[in-house]
């Protein structure tokens, strides 16, 4: 979650596997918990977003997909088959949107997806498929104060 500087406001606002629920009041983004081997079908894990309920300090909401501990498994998205990201309108149930990971990732381990940004009163929604090396630090390395 995002400050109009693209920075994290606090630490709090940084959802993760050691952080499943956004600090404000409705908790707004919620980490509905994280699958470290990939194993099962459909969708491994999932965060809920209330659009309605985002602070007003908050104008961008970021999602990132890294490999559990790549360096130590030797792992990269080009090893991985069938990875997806997608949204989901949760009353209708219909995907709105979808991007499928590939092969041409061969050396990243994590990858900022999709932004969902405040524009004019108005949220959109962006794809981005950016690839990083040194996993989740390096992203976190970007959005930090």
């Amino acid at each position: 979650m995002l400050g109009s500087n693209e920075k994290l406001p606090s630490e709090q606002h940084f959802i993760f596997y050691n952080n499943l629920k956004s600090p404000d009041p409705h908790h707004c983004v919620e980490h509905m918990g994280d699958n470290l081997t990939g194993a099962g079908e459909g969708d491994d894990e999932v965060i809920l977003v209330n659009l309605t309920k985002i602070p007003g300090d908050v104008q961008k909401l970021v999602f990132v997909v890294t490999i559990h501990q790549a360096d130590q498994r030797g792992q990269n998205f080009g090893q991985i088959e069938n990875a997806f990201v997608r949204l989901v309108d949760v009353k209708t149930k219909e995907e709105v949107l979808r991007y499928d990971l590939t092969e041409d990732c061969s050396i990243e381990t994590a990858m900022i997806m999709a932004e969902i940004y405040s524009k004019n009163g108005q949220w959109r929604m962006n794809a981005v498929g950016s690839g990083y090396q040194g996993g989740l630090q390096a992203i976190l390395n970007r959005y930090q104060n």
